[in-house]
């Protein structure tokens, strides 16, 4: 469940990444860096508004913090924070009871006995949303990739149905863990899998192998190379952008779009260190399709439907599956019953007709990892 506390984090993927060629590689890859998901043990995810109440504290926080880099006695404490046994005591026992550290040993010294406590992590993260108590609207958090018709979409929904989809444009594939961690209620991604072909399955059958999952497909669309208006510098491909005359805006790590770009650059032997601006980051289609608009940039990967509302000339590339996912157990309740009722209704492929590159003919579908 997603308590009423505040996010502090976004997750980031390896910068390697994209020199990897299938999603069994790339979890491998995930799994050795800090949001590990065999890892936890190192880290303490903090999801209590007690736990945080406490740590903004400093006298606490300088407490754990030392006891997170090793074990101590009260009065290795104290003598070390210039402060009585006794008040480190009193403060010690909160972050006890909070769950934060433990007693790990005891040894017997001088006729005493010395307790030796210790943090519970190496490292902890404050990760957490804020949402409005329960009112008319049925609330729903997502985290995942950025889309123009599931804006839209949310924006439908808000305003005709009272369910009120919070969008945060993070990437798919930081979605993906926030979703693992139980940080937003569902989120969205179209990550192609090299090794099968097959888009966003492979990837949510290596995130919850140990939990059940849905997909619903929102729509297949059209991503390629976004070009200022009448392709002054003639790009034809992305063999053009490798040429270092071309000043390229490229998508977050972590993002669909970034990979897949990675993956094809690997496919036809272009060296991204060829790339004028490949570092220079966007995170959403829009926001690259504004930085071709106002000449910050050449070209950028991105939806056509983007490029389009900004003017802008397009390349086709490629058609790609765009799936929204969530726990299995929440597709029975209301708020989402509401929103695939809508997905296969008349009113949502309107929407959709009005986006350039949407196509609608699988929207609504279920799909089972």
């Amino acid at each position: 469940m997603i308590e009423n506390t505040i996010l502090k984090r976004r997750f980031k993927v390896h910068p390697q990444a994209h020199r990897l060629t299938g999603v069994t590689t790339l979890i491998k890859l995930i799994s050795t860096i800090k949001f590990s998901l065999k890892a936890m043990s190192t880290i303490e995810f903090i999801k209590s508004l007690n736990q945080i109440k406490l740590l903004s504290d400093p006298r606490r926080m300088a407490i754990l913090r030392l006891l997170m880099a090793q074990p101590a006695t009260l009065s290795q404490l104290g003598k070390t924070l210039g402060e009585h046994p006794a008040w480190v005591r009193h403060h010690l026992k909160q972050l006890e009871e909070a769950g934060l550290v433990e007693l790990v040993t005891t040894k017997a010294s001088g006729g005493f006995v010395e307790k030796y406590y210790q943090a519970k992590a190496r490292a902890m993260i404050f990760q957490e949303v804020i949402l409005p108590e329960p009112s008319s609207s049925e609330m729903l958090l997502l985290m995942g990739s950025h889309d123009m018709a599931l804006n839209r979409l949310a924006q439908r929904l808000r305003d005709e149905a009272q369910v009120d989809i919070l969008v945060l444009p993070v990437g798919s594939m930081d979605g993906l863990v926030a979703l693992r961690q139980g940080i937003a209620h569902l989120t969205a991604c179209h990550l192609l899998d090299a090794e099968s072909g097959e888009y966003n399955l492979p990837y949510l059958r290596h995130f919850f192998p140990d939990r059940r999952v849905s997909a619903i497909t929102l729509a297949h669309r059209i991503q390629g190379l976004m070009t200022a208006p009448g392709n002054p510098r003639r790009i034809q491909g992305l063999d053009d952008i490798a040429h270092g005359d071309i000043v390229f805006i490229n998508r977050n790590p972590g993002s669909g779009t970034r990979l897949w770009l990675d993956k094809k650059l690997g496919e036809l032997g272009l060296r991204v260190e060829k790339i004028r601006g490949y570092n220079r980051e966007a995170s959403t289609h829009t926001a690259v399709a504004q930085a071709i608009r106002s000449r910050r940039a050449d070209a950028g990967l991105g939806l056509e439907a983007a490029a389009r509302v900004a003017g802008l000339d397009f390349i086709p590339l490629f058609q790609e599956r765009y799936d929204l996912v969530l726990p299995a157990e929440l597709i029975q309740e209301r708020r989402v019953q509401i929103i695939l009722d809508y997905l296969n209704n008349t009113a949502f492929r309107q929407l959709l007709a009005e986006l350039a590159g949407y196509e609608a003919v699988h929207s609504g579908e279920l799909l089972t990892p």
